[in-house]
């Protein structure tokens, strides 16, 4: 890949996700939780935020080796949900910031995609591929599953006592996200394809470029 190839993609990837956890800490101090501000996770400085491995060893060696998946993570931004005004509807807010973020970076990408298209082509390349991770970062992240943030939803959305046993999983909740996504290259070896996060990814993101027009 040239220079500006990896440009095109690591510039709207960074920012994607610097947002998306910028989002999350903004919404917790908004909701009576200062951890994040005070541990300055209230920014948009993709330092704070980019963690070497997950966020470019890990992708950068998944596309080297043509993997048939992609994947890779931000530090999560601490929060107290114990500082909440209010504990079940502040964190679903909270969880639910970063993707809603991703889709007003995608909502803007594509505002100003459709503006200038067709030149300058290298925007024009960059601004195609925002509007793709964003809603992608948006649907991913709202999987089911702890740690994302879709299992923080459902988790709040659980009747006691099953919050309780469901936010237990979060200590293996990682391991099985990485078992699933190894899932597809698993059971082809079986003359199967069996990929949920892929069925789920794929429809969310068509889903939601019906909603925002999204047309190419």
């Amino acid at each position: 890949m040239t220079l500006t190839e990896v440009l095109i993609v690591a510039i709207p990837l960074i920012i994607a996700i610097t947002f998306h956890e910028a989002a999350h800490g903004i919404m917790a101090y908004v909701c009576g939780d200062t951890t994040a501000k005070r541990m300055g996770r209230m920014t948009l400085n993709p330092f704070k935020h980019v963690d070497l491995f997950g966020t470019i060893i890990m992708p950068a060696a998944l596309l080297l080796l043509k993997s048939p998946f992609m994947f890779g993570y931000a530090k999560p931004v601490p929060i107290n949900p114990n500082q909440f005004f209010h504990y079940r509807s502040n964190l679903i807010l909270v969880a639910a910031a970063g993707p809603f973020m991703n889709i007003l970076l995608a909502m803007l990408s594509w505002s100003v995609y459709v503006f200038i298209y067709p030149e300058p082509a290298y925007m024009v390349a960059a601004l195609a591929y925002s509007v793709q991770i964003n809603l992608v970062l948006a649907v991913f992240n709202m999987f089911p599953l702890l740690p994302m943030d879709g299992g923080r939803v459902l988790s709040a959305l659980l009747p006691p006592p099953f919050d309780k046993k469901f936010m237990k999983l979060e200590r293996v909740g990682m391991v099985v996200l990485l078992g699933l996504l190894a899932l597809p290259s698993i059971s082809e070896q079986f003359g199967w394809r069996i990929n949920p996060i892929g069925w789920f990814v794929y429809h969310g993101v068509a889903w939601l470029q019906d909603i925002l027009g999204v047309r190419y």
